[in-house]
């Protein structure tokens, strides 16, 4: 079966003078879960997926495995579903950092150097799950990304960037008046919203997934809804600058979990649901937010339903989290504020490109 999928959103900002009157989203296209592995065995899914999902493909893995064993009515030891909370949480880590400091900021030759090594050390935190269980080799892994994130000026996950650093200045760029976001009254997904979500995903499948909602409300996930959690009281409207200090804490806070391997990290990194016989589902937390894996297998455990939801289609959602933070935004002039509105939209960090382009009323 040959499918071709639109990999990209596309996101119009319509201004109004220096203020934004409206935002226009044309989501991309997802792949059809069901249409492509219905009638397989579900051992057969995990490698596939990987090659499918180029992005967080080790969630998806945990995702779907812990979907099919809820389905089987199967528990996961607790040496096993530890070994899947590290893997989730290196390769948040990782998407974390790359989408830090991969192409996005100007860097001199230490600075460049610095984001090289740290990419490289990310790259013994990959592999399979029983390979991100050898504790010494990852720690090491850790302890080179600190060393690289403190020559960037990230020492700990208290302290702002150090003064003089590039995420310094690129903050800074971000202190003015470039983009005042409106306050607006927020929303975030939890884990208490899993069921709920997933017995959707099973009734409705793509109706409900290609464009979600519980009873109207779009909540936001991902970086900044996982800061609210911990911290509830927080300055309303939050910026390009806020939601990249949150980045950077959490990649900080990351760190220390897989540097200590304690086995005690929050956020619901992973659970699973029986939903009845041969019905399951999985619900991981990855860096772009919460993703969801529902399946319906056979008598011989071969797919009849697979639906997914991925945190893209909430935070990008034609009435989500993204239009709310843009909407009614004032813009400071010229191209200040236009690249403000960009590092907005990457702070939602989408699973797939997009493009953005600006319009002004009455100039259709």
């Amino acid at each position: 079966m040959s499918l071709a999928f639109r990999n990209e959103i596309d996101i119009t900002v319509w201004l109004a003078g220096g203020t934004i009157a409206d935002v226009a989203i044309r989501p991309r296209s997802r792949p059809p879960l069901t249409r492509l592995f219905a009638g397989k065995p579900a051992s057969s899914l995990p490698s596939v997926l990987s090659r499918l999902f180029s992005l967080c493909s080790m969630t998806h893995q945990v995702a779907f495995l812990s979907a099919v064993e809820a389905a089987r009515g199967e528990h996961a030891s607790l040496e096993i579903e530890h070994g899947r909370v590290v893997a989730v949480v290196a390769e948040r880590l990782t998407e974390l950092l790359r989408g830090l400091f991969v192409g996005r900021l100007t860097l001199d030759g230490a600075g460049a150097a610095a984001v090289r090594a740290m990419m490289e050390a990310t790259a013994v935190l990959g592999g399979s799950i029983a390979e991100r269980g050898e504790a010494v080799s990852r720690r090491e892994a850790v302890a080179k990304i600190r060393a690289s994130l403190a020559a960037l000026g990230i020492a700990s996950e208290e302290q702002t960037p150090g003064a003089g650093s590039a995420l310094a200045v690129h903050l800074a760029n971000f202190d003015g008046h470039a983009l005042l976001p409106p306050v607006v009254e927020e929303s975030f997904l939890s884990a208490a919203d899993d069921l709920e979500i997933v017995m959707r995903l099973l009734a409705d499948g793509a109706i409900f997934s290609d464009a979600p909602d519980l009873h109207g409300r779009i909540p936001e996930t991902g970086v900044w809804a996982r800061r609210v959690g911990r911290e509830p009281i927080l300055p309303p409207g939050a910026g390009p600058a806020e939601r990249l200090k949150a980045r950077i804490a959490e990649v900080a806070r990351l760190c220390a979990f897989l540097e200590a391997d304690d086995g005690t990290v929050e956020d619901a990194v992973l659970q699973s649901y029986r939903l009845g016989t041969g019905r399951g589902a999985g619900a991981v937390e990855c860096a772009r937010g919460r993703l969801y894996h529902a399946v319906e297998l056979d008598d011989e455990d071969r797919i009849v339903r697979f639906e997914f939801l991925a945190p893209t289609e909430w935070n990008f959602h034609a009435r989500g989290p993204l239009v709310r933070s843009l909407q009614g935004s004032v813009l400071a002039g010229g191209r200040q504020g236009l690249h403000a509105v960009r590092t907005l939209v990457s702070s939602f960090d989408p699973c797939v490109g997009f493009s953005l382009s600006f319009r002004e009323i009455g100039h259709a």
